[in-house]
């Protein structure tokens, strides 16, 4: 179990008993007790940053005796919010550009795994994320991420972690656990590297982050057993029960992507405890942030589903620090750090006001403290490596030499528009010159992966239900392996989206059979803009309507390609090595026998 470090214990001593005036006194409340369940009217008591007292007998007494009074005229005092898995480069900002944009949300601490920078440029880059997530008004708190990647064998990122890599990265003070261990079939069948990574997380009292999707009975027992104590990726109210049950953390998620909120709470609803479910966004994309909102988005979508709110309040506050094994953060209680909100009606959850640490940090929607900018070398530098590759290069040769005729070829088939789940169907498709050609059949779409390491590593292949693709869409967003991915209907579109993301450093491209059509630029490791939010979700709103024009309508065209190269979600996605069987943890042929 962890603390956050008190500053001068008997200080606080002294102003718990009114020995010294307290910096802070917040009058006129209502309080939601997260011990307790009740809610009444209380003062609260606040010094040095941390709760002190809180009297909610004689509402007046002591109040002579603060620095500072705050009237909130009857609105609720409640915890700061805590997201209890997060992936910052999913917004496409940076951590600073990040803080700006969550905290008038009433997100005052995030648990995030910088797994995707990690693939791209290593230690150095997880350093990085954590360092420009210091001295900020809220608090990012690393996972060392286990992901890199995120399965040795299936896929070439730009870096490698082992055991070694998290007894170095624990070093650092705001590195909290071990990130979601994403190699589920790794950990239940007791794989070296896993079980090494998570015994040094162990030895270093790191909580262990888990991803185990649709695993039940001995599979998902095993999982536990293994070590990881949490799970973000249940879709499923069979799944979310299943996973309470076995004692683990379920981290209820409403991403930009992944919505899974109502499916769980219908699932669990009915269960007498729900001690342990946390609430999450996983990835959230910069122009959702400013439309919907971050933790405060997923607490009154749940809300909303029927959850009383003093329980959503707790499931996004003091059940994510229990998560992580902080034991003073969480809830608005003497010895609790003074993250809290003010908020004016629990079913439209809106922060008035937004405290961390004791002091106003957000107010209406917006910042009243700065954030300081700061400058990181690593941030210029291009990191999409690739090789020169010619025309042929993006067309899908027939095996063997076969010029003409017909031939079997394994395709991944998403079974909806707007999921990641595939399923492999054996197709046969006519090849013409050497060529398979898809030309007859608008739903189906080529695809490769490029390594952007500076190996030569790169497979193409088919994909059909992907969305129409009227031309080409490329990425250097790729989960997780985040190598260049492009899914397109004519090579000569691919390559010209290939050759303007080696150019510009990386992001999202879009071309018709004829012209480049718009670029979205992600400089930052080919993840991340420097701009801040507004600028970031404007020119990703246009990049968005450009990929739409081309016929991908998709709920989140964005991210669709991003889900191609997931090769830890089931069951058929792509990696630079090939086509990859993600239940069966092997690459299998393009071309059928």
């Amino acid at each position: 179990m962890k603390k956050i470090a008190t500053p001068d214990r008997r200080e606080l001593l002294k102003a718990a008993l009114g020995e010294i005036k307290a910096d802070l006194a917040v009058k006129n409340t209502r309080y939601l007790n997260l011990f307790t369940g009740e809610e009444y009217p209380a003062t609260i008591f606040i010094h040095n940053g941390f709760v002190v007292h809180v009297e909610a007998d004689d509402l007046k007494a002591g109040l002579d005796n603060v620095k500072e009074v705050i009237d909130a005229d009857g609105a609720y005092i409640v915890p700061g919010l805590i997201d209890a898995h997060v992936h910052i480069e999913s917004s496409m900002l940076t951590p600073r550009n990040f803080a700006a944009a969550v905290i008038p949300h009433g997100t005052t601490t995030v648990i995030t795994d910088p797994h995707e920078v990690g693939n791209v440029a290593g230690e150095e880059a997880v350093r990085y994320m954590h360092d420009a997530g210091l001295d900020l008004p809220m608090r990012q708190w690393i996972n060392i991420p286990s992901s890199v990647p995120a399965v040795p064998g299936l896929e070439e990122a730009g870096a490698v972690f082992d055991a070694g890599v998290v007894d170095r990265l624990a070093k650092l003070k705001n590195v909290i656990g071990l990130a979601e261990m994403m190699d589920y079939k790794g950990v239940e069948q007791g794989s070296e590297r896993t079980i090494s990574m998570i015994e040094a997380a162990e030895r270093n009292d790191l909580y262990v982050q888990g991803h185990v999707p649709n695993e039940f009975g001995r599979a998902l027992s095993a999982y536990a057993v293994g070590g990881p104590t949490t799970d973000h990726e249940t879709r499923t109210g069979e799944e979310a029960k299943s996973k309470l049950r076995t004692g683990m953390y379920l981290d209820a998620r409403e991403s930009s992507m992944a919505k899974n909120i109502d499916a769980i709470w219908d699932g669990i609803k009915d269960l007498p405890w729900r001690d342990r479910l946390a609430l999450c966004t996983d990835d959230r994309e910069a122009a959702d942030l400013l439309k919907d909102g971050h933790m405060d988005h997923v607490v009154k979508r749940i809300i909303q589903n029927g959850m009383p709110a003093t329980e959503a309040i707790r499931a996004s506050s003091l059940h994510a620090a229990q998560e992580v094994g902080v034991t003073n953060l969480g809830a608005i209680a003497p010895g609790y750090v003074a993250d809290f909100l003010l908020v004016r009606d629990l079913q439209n959850f809106e922060p008035e006001q937004v405290y961390f640490e004791g002091k106003l940090v957000a107010k209406n929607g917006k910042m009243v403290v700065p954030i300081e900018p700061k400058e990181f070398e690593i941030e210029k530098r291009n990191t999409v490596n690739v090789l020169p590759l010619d025309l042929k290069d993006f067309q899908l040769r027939a095996p063997n030499g076969q010029q003409n005729g017909k031939v079997k070829v394994n395709v991944p088939v998403y079974v909806d528009y707007n999921d990641s789940m595939t399923r492999l169907q054996v197709e046969e498709h006519e090849v013409k010159d050497g060529i398979v050609d898809i030309g007859d059949d608008p739903d189906l779409a080529y695809v490769i992966t490029v390594n952007r390491y500076g190996k030569a590593n790169k497979s193409v292949g088919l994909i059909r239900h992907f969305g129409e693709v009227n031309g080409a869409i490329g990425s250097t967003i790729a989960h997780d392996h985040h190598n260049m991915m492009i899914v397109y209907r004519y090579p000569k579109a691919a390559q010209r989206v290939y050759e303007t993301l080696v150019k510009c450093g990386g992001g999202i491209s879009c071309s018709s059979e004829d012209k480049l059509l718009q670029t979205l630029e992600l400089p930052v490791f080919g993840l991340m803009s420097n701009e801040d939010c507004f600028e970031t979700a404007k020119k990703g709103k246009v990049m968005e309507e450009t990929v739409k024009s081309i016929g991908l309508d998709t709920l989140k065209p964005l991210l669709r390609i991003v889900t191609l190269g997931l090769t830890v979600m089931p069951e058929f996605k792509y990696s630079d090595l090939g086509l990859v069987d993600v239940l069966e943890t092997k690459l299998t042929p393009i071309f059928s026998k």
